[in-house]
């Protein structure tokens, strides 16, 4: 497939940020997403690679299995989900579930309670694997298996889509040719949704830009910020996207969250005072991400398709 993605934006909505005001008069929606996929990570006797991301760094070879390592995947999968799944319900909030669908069938309790919970399932791939290694073929069928199987464990067919690291040029038209999906996270250069032109057609599709500035990967393995300074960070984030989307336009907070890292013990507190911070506030919206998506697809509908 030829590539399809638009050539690069440098200029976005520039000084003049459309003005969509969400439910109930809320000027700044802030979406909770987590990461969930412990057991589709890279496991030799899986797909002959070991995973290489890890609460620590690891002295063993690339052709042997560090069980060390697959052990703090599995204390997400284990404990880690709970606790959070604990969390958002004591503050009564809809998250996102970035669900890698390997991950749910190795713990389809999971998979179940994300949506009777009320949690938006969204696919994450089947494999927690780099899009950009794959063939665009290989690459169909991974979101025909995350889709289906996402249906199978949850009732319910994903409508958002986020990849591990970078998509490729050709993910928007095969989430386009896929038919089920209403959006894409696969980018970082807003803070607001907006509509990408895909494909020969220039059709449009939605995108729902997505954070690693306020990804809980930043305070993980020590190399970057420790939880309280992470904790610190969001507030700062939320109350400069506060401020913009009083002063300037409605925006758009995105809050990555993994099983394994604000599932831990000593990060989960970091997480919860930010959440307590975000509530004090009037005029907040927490939504998850489907929601997001259909109130701008029904406010601010998209452009007809160029062709």
């Amino acid at each position: 497939m030829p590539e399809t993605y638009p050539s690069r934006d440098f200029i976005g909505y520039g000084t003049q940020p459309p003005i969509c005001h969400w439910p109930n008069g809320a000027t700044l929606a802030v979406s909770i997403g987590i990461n969930y996929e412990e057991g589709a990570e890279n496991f030799l006797p899986d797909n002959g690679l070991r995973e290489s991301v890890g609460e620590v760094g690891s002295s063993v070879g690339a052709d042997q299995r560090d069980v060390w390592n697959e052990s703090f995947f599995e204390y997400g999968s284990r404990v880690g989900v709970w606790r959070l799944l604990r969390l958002m319900a004591k503050y009564e909030i809809p998250a996102t579930f970035f669900l890698s669908a390997l991950a749910g069938e190795r713990n389809p309790a999971v998979a179940s309670a994300i949506v009777k919970e009320g949690h938006e399932a969204s696919g994450h791939g089947y494999r927690w694997r780099e899009y950009h290694e794959l063939t665009a073929e290989e690459r169909r069928e991974d979101i025909r298996r995350c889709v289906e199987s996402i249906g199978r464990l949850t009732g319910e067919t994903p409508v958002g889509w986020l990849n591990r690291y970078a998509p490729t040029p050709d993910t928007r038209a095969l989430l386009m040719e896929a038919g089920n999906f209403l959006y894409d996270n696969n980018a970082y250069n807003d803070d607001i949704p907006y509509y990408s032109l895909v494909g020969t057609a220039r059709t449009p599709f939605l995108v729902l830009p997505y954070s690693m500035e306020l990804n809980d990967a930043r305070a993980w393995r020590g190399a970057m910020l420790s939880p309280t300074e992470y904790e610190d960070f969001l507030c700062r984030a939320f109350d400069q996207l506060y401020a913009d989307s009083m002063e300037v336009a409605p925006r758009m907070m995105s809050v990555g969250l993994h099983c394994r890292i604000s599932g831990t013990p000593g990060r989960t507190s970091a997480v919860e005072n930010f959440l307590r911070h975000a509530q004090g506030h009037d005029g907040v919206w927490f939504a998850r991400r489907d929601q997001i998506a259909r109130w701008w697809l029904e406010k601010m509908p998209p452009p007809l398709s160029e062709s």
